[in-house]
């Protein structure tokens, strides 16, 4: 496999929405910095995150944090969290989960050999015969 030549990470790819403004933007990119391993297996240039939060500081205020990568479905993870560190940081981690999640579904396991070269012919002509 080879390498991303431009990564994503946090800070490129980050937009502040609804709720927050340019000011919390580095403060939010510090929170979500634990999110660049996991991004930079994608390119930045196809790479979107976007947060914001409805009803700020007040009971039911209500955290989003989207994610679109070029070529798959779009991610969003809420959160309820009373405290917005809290909040941001269970949208964070929910999302972290669920690009690991989709990467296993994607990626063969256990045979690097169908990794580096894609599936063999005759898998693939099995599969399609039981479809």
């Amino acid at each position: 496999m080879s390498a991303v030549t431009d990564p994503a990470t946090v800070a490129r790819c980050l937009r502040v929405g609804a709720g927050f403004s340019q000011g919390d933007r580095n403060w939010i990119v510090e929170q979500f910095a634990t999110l660049d391993a996991r991004l930079a297996a994608f390119h930045a240039d196809a790479t979107e995150l976007e947060v914001s939060v409805k009803d700020r500081n007040a009971r039911g205020q209500k955290v989003t944090l989207e994610c679109w990568i070029a070529g798959r479905q779009k991610i969003v993870t809420t959160s309820a969290e009373e405290d917005l560190r809290a909040a941001l940081n269970d949208a964070r981690d929910d999302l972290r989960r669920r690009l690991n999640d989709a990467k296993t579904r994607q990626e063969p396991r256990h045979n690097k050999h169908v990794r580096e070269i894609g599936r063999p012919e005759a898998e693939a002509a099995v599969d399609a015969e039981t479809v």
